[in-house]
């Protein structure tokens, strides 16, 4: 379904390894299930303009860029600055078993949902077996 590859993990598992914290924040974190014949995908983005977003499929990979802007101009004196702004960008690497042309996306209260439905082909169906003169059989396929 969905194939996750993030070349910085394993450094990230060593270093919280070693010194038993995060290397760096998940910038875009996510969560993904498959419900109902669809898989969905929830991407956090607080803060973020739904202007500001940008979806694009090319072959199997979906890339989502988000851009957050600091609320304060340039010329605010920051006395406590936690957030990550600037531009935010995620791959997902999508299974063969996924209908892109019929992916779907909503935006609200900070997250962005995909659904992308689950492609006829890949679905369980029925097959007919015959077996010569004695009949007919169907089975699971």
């Amino acid at each position: 379904m969905l194939m996750r590859t993030d070349p910085f993990r394993d450094l990230d598992r060593l270093t919280e390894a070693v010194w038993g914290t995060r290397a760096r924040p998940a910038a875009m974190p996510m969560t993904a299930y498959r419900e109902d014949g669809s898989f969905v995908v929830h991407l956090d983005l607080p803060g973020v303009s739904v202007d500001s977003i940008d979806l694009t499929v090319e072959q199997n990979v979906l890339t989502v860029h988000a851009e957050r802007k600091p609320p304060a101009g340039d010329s605010a004196e920051r006395v406590v600055d936690e957030r990550g702004y600037g531009v935010f960008s995620r791959q997902l690497f999508l299974g063969e078993t996924l209908d892109t042309d019929r992916l779907s996306a909503n935006y609200g209260a900070g997250v962005l949902t995909l659904t992308i439905p689950i492609a006829e082909r890949a679905k369980p169906r029925r097959v007919e077996i015959s077996a010569g003169e004695t009949g007919r059989k169907e089975i699971n396929a």
